[in-house]
C-alpha cells in the first residue's frame, strides 16, 4: 500500500503513546465540555428547541429555497419583501460558497409562518410571487411545509431515535464483551452526541433531520472505533495476564492507532469536500460529522478506554485486575 501513496510512510510502525497517563486531565477536560454543551442546548429553556436552532421539521411553518445569476441573492431585499408581504418569523440565510456551483448561481432560503387566515401553500405560492416582482429572475429550487402536529411528532421521534440507538448499542457491547465495556461505550456515546448538539447550539447551525442522520451517524463512527480499540484490549488481557491495566491498554491503544487514524484520514477527505462544496442542508451534516470523527475518536482513547481502569476488568480466567486511580497506572 504504501508503494502507491508515500504518505502512509510518516506514519510511524509502532508507537508507544502513554495515554492512560493523562487520563484524568482530559477527563476532567470532557466533563466540563459536556457540562457547557448541555448548557447551551437547553438554555433558554422556555424555547422548544433550547439553544438549538431548529428548523422547520421541528418547528413548523414554511420554507423556500432560491437562486440567482450572476449576481449573488441579496438576502436584504429578500427580508424587505417578506415583511412587506406581512409573513410572520421571517428568516433569511445565505449558503452559498464562491465557486461552489457549477452552474454560477448563487443560493438562499427563507423560512416563515403563515399569513393569518391562509393555508401554508397559499401562503408559499404569494410570496413566491412576491419574491418574483421584487427581485426579478428567481429560480426556486425548494419548498417545504410542515405543521406544527407535524413537527412536534418529528422531534419526538428524533430523539427517540437516538436514545433507541444508543440503548442497542449498549446491549450489543455488553453481549460481545462484559459488561464495564458496555458502560464505557454507552458513556463515550453520550460523549459525543452531547458534543455534537453543543456545536449545533454554539454555530447555529440549522439543526434538522439532517442533523439527526448526522448524529445517528457519529453514534455508529464512534461504537465502531470502540470496538476496535476494546477488541485489542480484550485480546490483550489473555495475553498478557500479569501486565498492569493502564499498561494494557496503552498498548492496545498504541497497536490499533495507525488503523484509527487511516479510517478517520480517509472519511474526513470526503467529508471536508463535502462541507465546502455541499451547500445547503449537506453543510451542517458534513461539519456534524467532521466533528463527530475527531470527537469520537477522542472518546474511544480518552473516556472508553479509562473508564475500565475505574471498575476493573476480569482477565479470561479467574485473576482479575483491581480498580485502580486514574493517572497512576503507568510507570513514571
Amino acid at each position: 500500500m504504501s508503494r502507491f501513496w508515500p504518505l502512509i510512510k510518516l506514519l510511524p510502525i509502532k508507537t508507544n503513546f502513554r495515554f492512560v497517563r493523562y487520563a484524568k486531565l482530559f477527563g476532567s477536560l470532557s466533563v466540563l465540555l459536556v457540562i457547557a454543551s448541555v448548557f447551551f442546548t437547553v438554555w433558554p429553556a422556555d424555547n422548544k428547541c433550547g439553544g438549538l436552532t431548529c428548523g422547520v421539521d421541528f418547528l413548523g411553518g414554511n420554507l423556500i429555497e432560491m437562486s440567482t445569476a450572476p449576481e449573488p441573492v441579496d438576502l436584504a431585499e429578500i427580508r424587505a419583501s417578506l415583511n412587506q408581504q406581512g409573513v410572520p418569523d421571517a428568516q433569511v440565510q445565505s449558503y452559498s460558497v464562491p465557486g461552489s456551483d457549477p452552474t454560477g448561481r448563487f443560493h438562499a432560503m427563507a423560512k416563515f409562518g403563515n399569513l393569518e387566515g391562509v393555508t401554508a401553500g397559499e401562503t408559499i405560492n404569494r410570496v413566491k410571487a412576491g419574491l418574483t416582482e421584487d427581485l426579478g429572475a428567481v429560480q426556486f429550487t425548494r419548498t417545504e411545509a410542515v405543521g406544527a402536529a407535524v413537527s412536534g411528532e418529528l422531534l419526538q421521534n428524533g430523539v427517540m431515535a437516538l436514545l433507541v440507538a444508543i440503548v442497542l448499542m449498549l446491549v450489543y457491547i455488553w453481549f460481545r464483551f462484559e459488561w464495564q465495556f458496555g458502560l464505557g461505550a454507552v458513556i463515550g456515546l453520550f460523549h459525543d452526541v452531547i458534543l455534537t448538539f453543543g456545536l449545533f447550539a454554539l454555530t447555529g447551525m440549522e439543526f434538522s433531520l439532517t442533523a439527526v442522520a448526522s448524529i445517528l451517524t457519529v453514534i455508529g463512527y464512534s461504537m465502531n472505533d470502540t470496538v476496535v480499540v476494546y477488541d485489542r484490549i480484550r485480546e490483550n488481557l489473555r495475553k498478557y495476564k500479569k501486565m498492569p491495566l493502564g499498561e494494557l491498554i496503552d498498548l492496545s491503544i498504541n497497536e490499533t492507532l495507525s488503523r484509527t487514524i487511516m479510517t478517520g484520514v480517509t472519511a474526513l477527505f470526503a467529508l471536508t469536500v463535502l462541507a465546502v462544496l455541499g451547500g445547503g442542508p449537506l453543510q451542517p451534516f458534513a461539519i456534524a460529522l467532521i466533528f463527530g470523527i475527531v470527537v469520537g475518536t477522542y472518546s474511544s482513547v480518552y473516556v472508553a478506554a479509562p473508564v475500565l481502569l475505574l471498575w476493573g476488568v476480569k482477565r479470561g480466567g479467574p485473576d482479575e485486575i483491581k480498580p485502580i486511580k486514574l493517572g497512576m497506572a503507568s510507570r513514571p
